[in-house]
């Protein structure tokens, strides 16, 4: 069966930045995303995210070896996509309509390993229907002072399990429901 995880870069003072403007990875982050990515059984998205998310379908010329080998990690896993109003999705996605509990239900049962979320508002609804097995915040050091919070309603009552320092400065915070 598999984990529901939702990890996300976070602020100091606890927003997420949907265009990863503020939360450029140094190239020891980003190796650990590209191995991350490649171990999860797949992603699943809530449509802005997914929009942002979809210029990994491409390949620019301008990319560098790491970002093309990232892409690729990407465009192989699968995706599912959370949306009322997209009717369409890119290569290897899905899109779920309909019951959001038994499609990721579903989902969990289908499938081995890790299929992470991307999207506070998504992680949202799936905490509130007690479907998140695992939170990962990787803080960085930077305040943004607005934006979307990491958890988009109330805080759910979490445990740690564990802190890592990836890079030179983010240390990645792993929680699970309390």
């Amino acid at each position: 069966m598999a984990k529901i995880v939702f990890a996300l870069n976070q602020s100091l003072d606890g927003f997420v930045n949907h265009d990863h403007t503020a939360f450029q990875p140094d190239p020891v982050l980003f190796r650990h995303f590209i191995d991350d990515l490649r171990g999860m059984a797949g992603s699943l998205y809530g449509r802005r995210m997914y929009e942002t998310m979809r210029c990994w379908d491409g390949d620019h010329f301008e990319w560098d070896a790491p970002e093309r080998e990232y892409a690729a990690a990407w465009q192989s896993k699968p995706k599912w996509v959370v949306s009322r109003t997209l009717k369409s999705v890119g290569p290897n996605a899905s899109l779920i309509e309909g019951d959001l509990a038994a499609a990721i239900r579903g989902l969990k049962a289908q499938h081995e390993g890790e299929i992470e979320v991307a999207g506070p508002e998504l992680a949202h609804s799936l905490t509130e229907l007690g479907l998140v097995d695992e939170y990962r915040l990787y803080l960085h050091p930077v305040v943004l002072g607005h934006g979307k919070p990491f958890f988009a309603g109330p805080r759910p009552p979490l445990r740690l399990v564990a802190s890592d320092r990836i890079g030179e400065q983010v240390i990645r915070l792993t929680y699970v429901p309390a």
